[in-house]
């Protein structure tokens, strides 16, 4: 028995070596050697000819030892995805990865590392020539999603041919992941923007101010400087609040997005698109901009973080029913009307509105 338990752990070691993981189909070229090694065994135990025999053995150890090497490659390799903080639709982006080799000795060569989109790999892959022992190199992909919406990441597919190019080892790494990928970018229509108040058409940026009179207090939200926060209040109340002072240079903006069911799927997309790039466009003249939809809407707000919302709202909407409340008149200077397979157009109102810090 203590004979049995001492030989237990290396017993599993030898199965792990012995059973290699993955798949191992054979290349193309794979299939043609295997098929002329049948034939020269056919004929050297039909002839008994030694040299056939030579050349029959020597054939069969080379797709030996073609399994054992790339088994070795890609044992001990560890892979991890760097993907880019922004991802529009139909726009190129260049998604890193990184590979470790964690053997003590042996180098991988050849390997390949393939990008799972829903358990199939994209065409784009990654190659390292040579990775040495104890190393990690990093290198980066061009790639292109087509749709906006979450797409789920499966994970990663380590590959190597090495070293005579037989077979093709191939190894799956699970890292699960949802990227949401923001809705396609599109030209804005500048006779829509002459209609902006003049004062916001310059390319200066101000996305805070606080040299204006004390307004009031709302609730913190992500991407707010924590300089802002009132302590005092929050202390009070449990949760934290921030400081909203008048800002004179600041108006309102609003983009309404008509997302009722019913419009062809091309017509509501390109709206969807068009809606994103005029948000975009309001927030970098220094609007505060609001998103209205059917069933949604986000409040005014300014700088990188209220981007980002807003692009992730529009990256995830879908076709309401036509019977959802859409709130027409939006508080604002100017609101911007986006319909399914209709013309953009621009509502101008009197009243600016006050802007938050």
């Amino acid at each position: 028995m203590a004979h049995s338990a001492r030989s237990g752990p290396a017993t599993r070691r030898a199965r792990g070596w012995l059973r290699p993981g993955g798949r191992f189909p054979p290349t193309r070229e794979g299939w043609w050697f295997l098929a002329a090694t049948v034939l020269i065994g056919i004929g050297a135990v039909n002839g008994g000819l030694n040299l056939l025999f030579a050349l029959w053995g020597m054939m069969l150890f080379l797709i030996v030892a073609s399994g054992v090497m790339s088994e070795l490659g890609l044992r001990g390799l560890e892979v991890r995805r760097s993907p880019p903080p922004v991802i529009h639709a139909k726009t190129p982006y260049l998604m890193g990865i990184a590979l470790t080799n964690k053997k003590r000795r042996l180098p991988s060569f050849s390997v390949e590392v393939e990008y799972l989109i829903d358990g199939r790999p994209i065409e784009k892959r990654c190659y390292f020539l040579k990775l040495p022992a104890g190393r990690t190199q990093e290198t980066a992909y061009r790639h292109t999603i087509a749709r906006r919406g979450r797409h789920r990441v499966s994970g990663l597919r380590l590959a190597t041919k090495f070293p005579f190019g037989l077979v093709q080892k191939s190894r799956d790494v699970a890292s699960a992941a949802e990227v949401v990928v923001y809705p396609a970018l599109v030209p804005v229509s500048r006779a829509v923007l002459r209609g902006l108040p003049v004062r916001h058409a310059g390319t200066r940026q101000k996305w805070r101010s606080r040299d204006g009179d004390f307004f009031g207090l709302r609730d913190f939200r992500p991407g707010d400087d924590p300089r802002d926060i009132h302590w005092r209040t929050s202390a009070r109340r449990g949760t934290p609040f921030v400081r909203e002072n008048e800002d004179d240079e600041g108006t309102e903006a609003a983009v309404v997005l008509d997302n009722a069911a019913g419009a062809p799927p091309e017509a509501f997309e390109a709206a969807v698109s068009e809606a994103a790039s005029y948000a975009l466009e309001l927030l970098a003249r220094g609007f505060r901009v609001s998103l209205v939809m059917r069933g949604a809407t986000l409040a005014a707000d300014t700088g990188p973080a209220q981007a980002t919302r807003i692009l992730r709202a529009l990256a995830l909407v879908e076709p309401a029913p036509a019977e959802a409340p859409l709130e027409a008149r939006a508080s604002g200077e100017a609101t911007i009307r986006v319909r399914p397979g209709a013309k953009t157009e621009l509502a101008r109102t009197r009243t600016p509105a006050r802007r938050s810090a």
